[in-house]
């Protein structure tokens, strides 16, 4: 009978033939907690190669479900996730178990923001960005920079791509280098742009590359820069990074704005889907069995353990048990709040 650390030796022993890892290294990783924050294209490629590594726990954050557009470039996600309309989170979850039954998997169906970032980083080791917003990388550095945690900054649209490791209170954060956030509709989306799956493969390899060199203590090896790459244009950049800026407002003068209780937004546009997010303004829990049965004599009610669908006239309200919905149909914030109160209340 093969023994269990035998086992692990066998799994990873291309990787300990890797001399940047080693075996020593391998421990480590085996006995590390990694936290993704947005589990779509990027962070879907990341729990893949994190839990392939043998990273030993993986704490898995989305807020959205799988549809068949994901499908294209979001590689952990099948047809029937997309049909079964599996929270993101829980979809993931279920593959790396899948791909690797030794990893423990965390995963959790919220929103990231102030009231539960400094949560969700607690006892991680290392936090990827698989984010599509400037609002929460703020947020994640924040809270990184607080806690003194590593964090590793990536995003993807079109044939373009950028990634920057922030080592937290050593180089420079992300308000260092981006100050303030691009103006809106200043800079593509997905929505309007498209994205291909070979740039979201390499940043998130590149993201991944980062991560595992934290992990196992090779910073040297880090490349300390804001990398760029294009691949439809064949293009590739570095550009390094100066000492951190002594007026950054979160490294310098540590005033952590994101994480205020007083900064919050709990309606929230979401870009080119026709649809806006409702938060509640305190944490709830739904039960989602009695809302439906509350909401099927005035709509066509569908759901799974993790959410229900409500259709009524134009619009389709998903909602999750924290008490969260996504309301498609509009793009204004009034008209989402009120279907929000109409139909799950204030």
């Amino acid at each position: 009978m093969i023994s269990s650390n035998n086992s692990q030796n066998e799994r990873y022993s291309r990787q300990i033939l890797f001399g940047g890892i080693g075996g020593e290294g391998q421990s480590r990783l085996l006995n590390s907690r990694a936290l993704i924050i947005g589990c779509g294209a990027l962070g879907s490629a990341q729990a893949e190669a994190l839990a392939r590594a043998g990273v030993g726990t993986l704490r898995i954050v989305d807020r959205d479900f799988v549809e068949f557009s994901n499908l294209q470039r979001q590689t952990m996600f099948t047809e029937r996730d997309a049909t079964e309309r599996l929270p993101k989170a829980i979809a993931c979850a279920r593959h790396v178990r899948e791909i690797n039954s030794d990893v423990v998997v965390e995963p959790e169906i919220v929103d990231a923001n102030h009231s539960n970032a400094e949560r969700l980083i607690q006892d991680c080791d290392v936090v990827l960005d698989g984010t599509d917003n400037f609002a929460t990388r703020y947020l994640i550095n924040d809270a990184c920079i607080k806690h003194n945690v590593n964090w590793i900054y990536g995003a993807a649209v079109g044939s373009y791509g950028v990634t920057m490791t922030v080592r937290a209170n050593q180089t420079p954060c992300l308000r260092c280098v981006f100050p303030e956030a691009p103006p809106a509709a200043s800079a593509p989306t997905c929505d309007t742009a498209g994205v291909i799956m070979p740039i979201v493969s390499m940043v998130a390899a590149v993201q991944v590359s980062e991560a595992l060199k934290l992990l196992v203590r090779q910073t040297d090896s880090l490349h300390n820069s804001l990398m760029q790459f294009d691949v439809w244009r064949n293009e590739w950049r570095r550009i390094s990074l100066r000492e951190r800026a002594p007026d950054c407002k979160t490294c310098g003068q540590r005033q952590f704005e994101t994480l205020e209780t007083n900064n919050r937004e709990f309606a929230a546009i979401l870009c080119g889907r026709h649809a806006v997010q409702i938060s509640p303004a305190q944490p709830a829990r739904v039960d989602l069995a009695a809302l439906g049965q509350k909401l099927q004599p005035v709509g066509e009610v569908k759901g799974n353990d993790y959410l229900i669908r409500f259709r009524t006239g134009d619009y389709e309200l998903t909602v999750f048990q924290d008490a969260r919905s996504i309301i498609r149909g509009t793009d204004d914030i009034a008209t989402a709040r009120s279907l929000y109160a109409k139909y799950i209340g204030n």
